[in-house]
């Protein structure tokens, strides 16, 4: 009886996340064609924070992980064309940029929850916002430092603090925080649907 229970459970387990996989496919397809500035934006981070949120940290850190590898293969093949501009001038950082930023998010936004979960409302709306945050941090680290010479590039000799913080990231963090923000109150009531 005990195995069939947690037989069911796993099976259940398997079938949201192979959900939520689904769902972040189809949403990135769909951020790649919404362009704000140079980059597309970010409308997957939500099925990664509803899946570290019910199943923990190490789940949305695999979302993530599998959101970071979309990412990459849409650049590949010319989906994503800001994501493409990076792979062309520091392909080996940008292929790990994007799946180490999707795993944060993902991993970020479950330990965030973790933290705040004696308030289940209040732990799903940190959740919710604090991925963007890792995300969108991440890439401007990973700008600043490691793919500096990809920045400079693109800044072309203007100042690539600002080319960063306002051209490239300004606007689409805004978008992203603001989406995150507006559905946490909707990806609270998932979990709450979900978890009874």
């Amino acid at each position: 009886m005990h195995f069939t229970k947690s037989f069911k459970n796993g099976t259940n387990k398997i079938v949201a996340l192979g959900l939520l996989v689904a769902l972040i496919v189809v949403l990135q397809a769909l951020a790649c064609t919404i362009h704000i500035g140079t980059l597309s934006i970010t409308l997957a981070l939500v099925p990664i924070v509803i899946g570290a949120i019910i199943y923990g940290p190490f789940a949305g850190a695999a979302l993530g992980l599998i959101f970071g590898g979309i990412v990459t293969l849409y650049a590949l093949v010319g989906l994503d064309a800001g994501t493409a501009g990076l792979i062309q001038v520091s392909p080996v950082w940008t292929i790990v940029l994007a799946l180490f930023k999707g795993m944060l998010a993902g991993l970020g936004s479950g330990l965030v929850y973790k933290l705040f979960s004696k308030n289940r409302t209040l732990g799903c709306i940190i959740a919710s916002i604090s991925a963007p945050i890792f995300n969108t941090g991440t890439f401007c680290i990973a700008m600043l430092t490691v793919m500096r010479p990809a920045l400079l590039s693109f800044a072309q000799g203007s100042n690539p603090i600002y080319f960063l913080f306002i051209v490239i990231v300004g606007v689409n963090f805004i978008v992203e925080f603001a989406i995150n923000a507006v559905l946490s109150a909707t990806i609270a009531r998932i979990v709450q649907v979900i978890t009874k």
